[in-house]
């Protein structure tokens, strides 16, 4: 199995991160196999979505209203509404795994891994790849 490790500065704003470009360069040339990817972090998560055409404002929005930022939470620290982030994986899962074939992820025509992270307070993440080989 082989495997690096991502730094990637999501800033000061809720963001969805596409990782897609990096897990297709990772993956380049290897064969058949598994990618998976995985976050380390209690707040953060990863989707396997389409991006752009507004789906990524539209999730945003949708985590918005599930888990809003406000002080209902009792995890409190940090900004308004951190203990929501704490939620996150729960719904956003911190790990996925993509079929890859022929050194090339297998992927909806439409579809890409990116990173979900409402958290305001930590602006670098680390994501994992892995490659499993079949």
């Amino acid at each position: 199995m082989d495997t690096v490790v991502l730094t990637v500065e999501t800033g000061s704003r809720e963001v969805v991160h596409d990782l897609t470009p990096d897990c297709n360069a990772f993956v380049r040339g290897r064969g058949d196999g598994l990618l998976h990817v995985f976050v380390p972090h209690a707040t953060a998560g990863l989707a396997v979505l389409e991006l752009g055409a507004g789906s990524d404002d539209d999730l945003l929005t949708a985590l918005g209203d599930l888990l809003p930022a406000d002080h209902r939470w009792r995890h409190r620290h940090g900004s308004p509404g951190h203990g929501r982030s704490h939620v996150l994986p729960a719904l956003v899962p911190p790990y996925a795994t993509v079929p890859v074939i022929g050194g090339r992820l297998a992927l909806g025509t439409w579809q890409s891994i990116a990173l979900v992270d409402l958290n305001v307070d930590n602006p670098v993440r680390q994501v994992r790849l892995s490659f499993l080989p079949g």
